[in-house]
């Protein structure tokens, strides 16, 4: 195999041509003949049995042509672009010249590859400091939701509906005097100033009253997920069956000894407080990196291809449909719901797949240009910790190659994001 490489007009982008031996493309045209002999019925031979020379004579030695590329093709360009020492960042654009038996094969790629960063100030950026303080409203606030918690559920039977109560109802919905699919339901379980439902509908059914029954008027939103629906006036036929109440426990030393390790009150805010202040601190360090990488992608110039911008998209579509996954959805029906095309959808991403794209490039520009290094123990150590998080014995992963590049490319860009940190002047 010989591999010739050459710049196109475009920047970052490269025009390989792979020459194969004709001797290899044959070998290549042999193991697809074996793979797929069964296929070819040739009179007087078993399925499978019938000689190379008789299948080319019937069907022509260019019926293998396609799957004899198709094997041989992927590990040759792979071996090229390894020789060729060329980073491609996109799908290849492959255009066959030559390919005909007794002949060499000859293809070229169309590539885009790993752009240059021009690296700008990195070090004594200037940031915002960020600093969070507890409140004791933000301590009380989270008590009261632990202690909503343990609240009981309890029975109202002397008064009408008041807001925050859980209400059960039947409803039916109608637009236009004809009732819509979706818009029924016996014995829901609904509570008041959840905003669970359309605009209106919740307000409407405080002051019922238990065996009630109340036309209700809303309008569905102009953006509603159902274009049938959408900005359209409906009536909702209620009757209510219960009204119920959260009683909530007092607060108090008892409470505490319930819902925590604790025996007192103040010693579950304490820990309410600290718990507070950690996650306080993890947030500055966030938002006080973000603006560090922020100011020195602004301080760095990069032509970035948009084959890479296109890849990174593509894996944020794929980390979307895996969380729909998880509540039994398609990325098509939840764009059909959302009024999206794909198009729309990926288009909308695309700032954001530029932005982490050109981060990283950025990062690891920076990391070659600092000299940024991550000790061998600290590979190991952090692959061990991995091991036991997941339940996998140390031995079975410390050999995975993939896995070692991926820590180590991982604690390199945590250490250039602390190195740049460290060098900023926070303000």
């Amino acid at each position: 195999m010989n591999v010739k490489v050459e710049k196109t007009d475009k920047t970052n982008e490269v025009k390989l041509e792979f020459t194969v031996e004709a001797t290899q493309f044959e070998e290549a045209i042999q193991t697809v003949y074996k793979k797929s002999a069964k296929y070819f019925k040739i009179p007087g031979f078993r399925n499978g049995k019938a000689p190379f020379k008789m299948v080319e004579k019937m069907y022509g030695i260019q019926i293998f042509y396609e799957d004899a590329f198709n094997e041989i093709a992927p590990k040759v360009y792979e071996e090229g672009l390894a020789e060729a020492k060329v980073e491609a960042v996109s799908r290849p654009e492959i255009d066959i010249t030559q390919i005909e038996a007794g002949k060499d094969l000859i293809f070229t790629a169309v590539v885009q590859t790993k752009p240059e960063v021009t690296l700008g100030k990195y070090k004594g950026i200037e940031i915002k400091k960020h600093e969070y303080t507890v409140s004791d409203e933000e301590v009380e606030h989270e008590l009261g939701h632990m202690a909503e918690k343990n609240a009981r559920i309890v029975t109202v039977e002397d008064r009408a509906v008041e807001s925050g109560d859980i209400t059960v109802i039947d409803f039916e919905g109608f637009v236009d005097g004809k009732a819509f699919e979706g818009g029924k339901a016996e014995n829901h379980e609904l509570t008041i100033g959840s905003n669970t439902f359309i605009p209106g509908f919740e307000d409407q059914i405080i002051g019922m009253k238990i065996n009630e029954e109340r036309d209700i008027n809303v309008k569905f939103p102009e953006e509603y997920f159902s274009k049938d629906l959408a900005g359209k006036d409906a009536v909702f036929k209620i009757k209510l069956h219960e009204i119920k109440k959260k009683e909530m426990p007092e607060i108090n030393d008892d409470l505490a000894k319930d819902i925590s390790e604790f025996d007192t009150i103040d010693e579950l805010k304490a820990s309410i407080r600290e718990r507070q202040e950690k996650d306080n601190e993890s947030k500055a360090k966030y938002e006080t990196e973000e603006d560090a990488i922020e100011a020195v992608c602004n301080n760095a110039t990069v032509e970035i291809p948009s084959g890479m911008i296109e890849t990174e998209i593509d894996n944020m579509e794929k980390d979307i449909e895996s969380r729909l996954s998880y509540q039994g959805m398609k990325l098509d029906d939840y764009l059909s719901m959302i009024g999206k095309t794909k198009e729309q959808f990926r288009e909308e991403y695309k700032p954001q797949a530029e932005k982490q794209v050109k981060s990283r490039l950025v990062l690891e520009a920076v990391a070659n240009d600092a000299k940024i290094e991550v000790p061998q123990d600290e590979i190991v150590a952090k692959i061990s910790e991995m091991a036991k998080a997941y339940g996998q014995k140390e031995e079975d992963v410390k050999n995975n190659e993939n896995l070692i590049n991926y820590v180590k490319e991982s604690l390199k860009t945590e250490k250039t994001i602390e190195f740049i940190v460290s060098n900023a002047k926070i303000k």
